[in-house]
């Protein structure tokens, strides 16, 4: 993991094995931003004439390697684009700083420090370019064979390296408001790189006996709470969409409970995630190449779980509580089949007509469940239909919710902390289709409009004058293409960094 730092010495003197600066895109060319001064003045002012002839730009994504001049200890300058220059009266983004931060670090693999002389204007903006650093320099390499060494790694600091220490110049190492960003920045990140390696996690070893298993470890770690329902305690419980589901695997469902508790909360926040941990579609069977990306069906467990830990990390004055739905669902013998009728945890009787739309049926055991505790807001998060990725795109997550403030909120807080989301309706009109005429509803509705249809489906279990938002994150969950900003390849975490601004926000009062 790497290492974060914070110091107020000069980009020149600091010794490091390299140093990074920020570049924007200005009107006439390449424009060295705050920060690098000291490096600016050692190529004797000419640094941004330098970058221009090497056909720097300053946009966002861009990185220039160069070797250092007389002047500065560190060998190597990384300049990484910031995008557009902000107006004299604006400052670098947030997120442009997160950005910039996470491609320098994944650039500098196999590095054992580096000083990051990027905008630092306040507090936020040092913790921006910290969390864009830890998440830019994630890497997953449990699997690498033993050319990576014996334990499975990559030798230290070799080829597939992470970035061993990432120093924040102009941070203010003992200054607490600087300290509390710092901090904040290392549990959230380091909480969302945890659900990525989960994600990431082939389904042979993930599973959901051995994903409980890790929720009931990180419990004793952070004094958490934690409960299990194995499949026995599930059907004895009547929790027929779980165990609609897990029936047709030799690995049985599960139901996690992870609570965090704080003696001064006032509010309480229930927190429910997707956690098919492989996705056949069950006896409606898949395609063939819609099957290899589905270990990360559980996207939205790993999501909530690495949430409810970074809430307890950062001691926040909320009560958080994580339902885990676990499952695997398979085609067998003894497997749901489409046509057959599940009486749920709440009492209704769902007609299962696609196995595939199997997320929804664990969520609806767990949201009445999750309700029972009469929570102040109920959030799901679930990779739960391609038909919001269609809308939506790869990078974008649906929120939807039965209140229009609560779905307003989410998208706010989501755009705040640099989760792309949208608000979705709910339109009541396509609740119709969902009619059975043998069960009080059934798994599908119209096809058009279905990511909407599955939000319809879910409201149906939620607690009566409960607030409830869904985040259907099936787009940004898993990014299968090129690295980007601080967004590997892979499993992204989407969804924590937005659940753990809920839980500071209530916690701040904020949530009415």
């Amino acid at each position: 993991m790497t290492a974060l730092t914070l110091s107020t010495s000069s980009a020149a003197t600091l010794r490091a094995d390299a140093v990074v600066i920020g570049v924007a895109k200005g009107p006439k060319g390449p424009v060295v931003a705050p920060g690098a001064e000291a490096v600016d003045q050692a190529f004797d002012g000419k640094l941004a004439a330098v970058l221009d002839t090497l056909g720097a730009g300053g946009d966002e994504g861009e990185v220039t390697k160069l070797p250092a001049p007389s002047g500065v200890k560190a060998p190597v300058v990384l300049a990484v684009g910031l995008g557009e220059l902000p107006a004299e009266d604006e400052e670098y983004t947030e997120e442009a700083l997160r950005r910039a931060a996470g491609v320098a670090a994944r650039a500098l693999t196999g590095t054992k420090k580096a000083a990051f002389a990027l905008p630092v204007a306040d507090a936020e903006a040092a913790a921006a370019i910290g969390e864009g650093a830890l998440l830019g320099a994630y890497t997953f390499t449990a699997y690498r064979g033993e050319k990576n060494g014996k334990d499975g790694k990559s030798g230290k600091n070799g080829k597939g390296e992470p970035l061993g220490e990432a120093t924040i110049l102009g941070a203010k190492p003992r200054d607490k408001a600087f300290k509390a960003a710092a901090e904040r920045a290392v549990a959230v990140a380091e909480e969302t790189n945890r659900a990525r390696d989960l994600i990431n996690t082939p389904s042979n070893d993930l599973y959901p006996a051995s994903f409980a298993a890790l929720a009931q470890q990180a419990g004793k770690e952070h004094g958490l709470k934690v409960e299990v329902l194995d499949d026995k305690a599930l059907l004895k419980g009547g929790y027929g969409g779980l165990m609609g589901v897990g029936q047709g695997s030799a690995n049985g469902p599960r139901l996690v409970r992870i609570g965090y508790t704080h003696p001064k909360a006032e509010k309480t926040l229930a927190l429910v995630g997707k956690g098919i941990t492989y996705d056949s579609g069950g006896i409606s069977l898949k395609p063939a190449g819609h099957n290899e990306t589905m270990k990360c069906d559980m996207s939205g467990a790993a999501a909530v779980f690495a949430a409810v830990v970074a809430a307890a990390r950062l001691g926040l004055k909320v009560n958080v509580t994580g339902w885990l739905a676990l499952a695997e669902n398979m085609p067998s013998g003894t497997a749901t089949r489409p046509g057959d009728v599940l009486r749920m945890y709440s009492g209704k009787t769902v007609e299962v007509l696609n196995t595939d739309a199997e997320g929804r049926l664990v969520l609806a055991d767990a949201l009445t469940r999750a309700s029972e505790e009469n929570p102040d807001a109920i959030v799901d998060v679930a990779t739960l239909t391609g038909a919001m990725v269609m809308a939506l795109g790869n990078r974008t997550f649906a929120v939807m919710a039965n209140d229009d403030a609560f779905r307003t909120t989410l998208h706010e807080i989501a755009e705040e902390v640099g989760e792309q989301s949208w608000p979705m309706p709910l339109p009541a009109d396509l609740r119709k289709g969902m009619d059975s005429p043998v069960a009080d509803i059934a798994n599908m509705g119209e096809r058009m409009g279905g990511g909407l249809v599955a939000g319809l489906f879910l409201k149906e279990f939620v607690g009566e004058d409960i607030p409830w938002a869904h985040l259907d994150i099936a787009g940004p969950a898993f990014h299968e293409g090129a690295p980007y900003g601080y967004t590997p390849k892979g499993g992204t975490g989407s969804g924590v960094r937005t659940l753990v601004r809920l839980a500071e926000r209530t916690a701040d009062g904020e949530l009415g």
